[in-house]
């Protein structure tokens, strides 16, 4: 079966070589400009990323991608807090946090990076993006030369944290917004854009960090798969992010770079906690999470590119999902979870009934991560087997579709869990009462409880203590099923140099970016 899609993949490489012979634009050679162009399957509406606007839902992450917008701190590999438009802060109090911004930035309007300037974007983010006023709880804000001081309405111990988030990318408000387009202070500038098909940019003449190597970068939506293997191979494209893992092979060799890192990108699925979802049974939500087969998933369908998942977050550090307990494969124990519940098979066709209601699972997710609807059909293989039926609805209006709390059961999405290096965010975007993204209204009062602790607490091993106890929570309540971790990976060819990935999986495009 991979044979024959990888020999599909090579045949329409081939035919992909005659049409677009010609329309290769490593180094655009017509005008004479150094021109690069980037294939990405997650650049879409689908993905929350209409437009670069950071204030605007997830359209932040294109924006710090793509090199337009810069945050007051960045983070490294190892996901430590850097210095990147702030040189340096202090936490005055708990209320009180001074930053001292970097001398001679302008933003791509012009307009000289200040604390005013500073000031009025985060004004306008905490107006128009909710999850970054329950963030960030800015109270007031003072702005003298180069000086911000923000007071919050609470303490805020993961405050620099969530202000590398890609929200808080510092645009210039007065330049506006038009078609979602905003004035940065990175190395690149958007000229163009059209949602769920392309992306524009020219080079920052006049950028802080030195002159950047390509004269224009076009960023290219190309949401299936194989097409954006072929045209990869073709030349259509230089460089692409998003890559399905089953295409990997074809560019495994010298006319290509790789770059992969482990990330905290998972793959899971959040329950529906409808009183007319079949996953309102705490017992369904229990055989769900013993009757995925996640070690198969990873190695058969990921190809060996990710991790079996535990908890909420990877391996490692102090909050990481290896000291959580999880439920583990066991089909047997799920048969008997759901028959001491009275889910049934009366007549014989494979699949339990209980009071007259088949055990039918709607299974909601989206193809713009290449291998989610892999992990549908996995699932629906292994749910089967415990007789369970799963509906699959892949859709690409997956966000529209999850609004309808009576469409669907359980949504497998994949995520970065610690975008921020710091284990809060997850929590109050997806699981706590009031989070952003609790479409499927799970409620606990002792994982609200302990968030409010969390909130609070500055020591990072009591962070990371109470972010053990917050993942034991959603693991008991089996609110969530956390599938598999991924390494992210990006391809190019072998003359681009520095396209590279990150653990936190931003900084896409930088001024270093170059084709030689």
């Amino acid at each position: 079966m991979k044979w024959k899609k990888l020999m599909a993949l090579a045949l329409g490489a081939v035919l992909s070589a005659g049409v677009l012979t010609g329309c290769g634009t490593d180094t655009a050679s017509k005008t004479g400009e150094k021109a690069l162009t980037i294939g990405d399957t997650t650049f879409n509406s689908s993905n929350e990323e209409p437009d670069v606007n950071p204030h605007n839902t997830y359209a932040g992450w294109a924006c710090i991608r793509y090199g337009i917008g810069e945050t007051l701190i960045k983070y490294s590999d190892n996901m430590e807090i850097q210095p990147w438009l702030a040189v340096k802060w202090e936490n005055v109090d708990e209320l009180t946090w001074k930053f001292t911004l970097r001398d001679g930035v302008k933003f791509s309007s012009g307009r000289v990076l200040d604390a005013a300037a500073v000031k009025q974007c985060f004004e306008h983010l905490i107006a128009n993006n909710k999850r970054a006023a329950q963030d960030l709880k800015i109270a007031s804000m003072e702005a003298n030369g180069q000086e911000l001081i923000i007071k919050t309405t609470e303490p805020k111990p993961a405050l620099l944290n969530y202000l590398g988030d890609p929200y808080g990318c510092i645009i210039d408000v007065d330049a506006g917004f038009e078609k979602g387009i905003v004035a940065g202070t990175g190395p690149y500038i958007a000229t163009d854009i059209k949602t769920d098909d392309h992306l524009v940019l020219k080079k920052n003449e006049n950028y802080w960090g030195g002159t950047p190597k390509l004269d224009k970068i076009t960023i290219r939506t190309i949401t299936d798969g194989n097409t954006l293997a072929n045209a990869l191979q073709s030349g259509e494209v230089q460089a692409a992010y998003g890559m399905a893992y089953e295409s990997y092979p074809l560019f495994r060799n010298d006319k290509y770079n790789i770059s992969q890192i482990s990330t905290s990108r998972c793959f899971f699925g959040k329950m529906n906690f409808d009183p007319d979802s079949v996953c309102s049974d705490p017992a369904v939500r229990q055989a769900i999470s013993m009757g995925i087969d996640k070690e198969n998933f990873v190695a058969k369908l990921l190809d060996g590119n990710g991790f079996p998942a535990n908890g909420v977050f990877p391996a490692g550090p102090a909050f990481g999902g290896d000291k959580v307990k999880a439920e583990k494969f066991d089909p047997e124990g799920a048969r008997k979870v759901l028959e001491a519940a009275g889910w049934v098979d009366t007549d014989g066709d494979g699949i339990r009934e209980k009071n007259g209601k088949k055990l039918v699972l709607k299974w909601l997710t989206y193809p713009s991560r290449q291998e989610l609807p892999l992990l549908a059909e996995s699932a629906q293989a292994t749910l089967k087997d415990i007789g369970m039926q799963v509906e699959v609805n892949c859709t690409a209006d997956n966000n529209q579709a999850v609004k309808d709390v009576k469409g669907w059961d359980i949504y497998a999405m994949a995520n970065v869990q610690a975008p921020t290096g710091d284990p809060e965010y997850w929590f109050t975007v997806f699981a706590t009462g009031n989070a952003t993204k609790n479409q499927g209204k799970y409620q606990s009062a002792k994982l609200d409880a302990l968030e409010a602790q969390l909130s609070r607490e500055f020591d990072p091993a009591k962070r990371a203590q109470l972010a053990l106890q917050m993942q034991q929570v959603v693991l008991d309540d089996h609110a969530f099923v956390f599938c598999s971790f991924l390494k992210m990976s990006m391809i190019s060819k072998a003359n681009v140099k520095n396209y590279t990935s990150h653990a936190c999986d931003y900084y896409q495009v930088t001024a270093d970016l170059d084709v030689e």
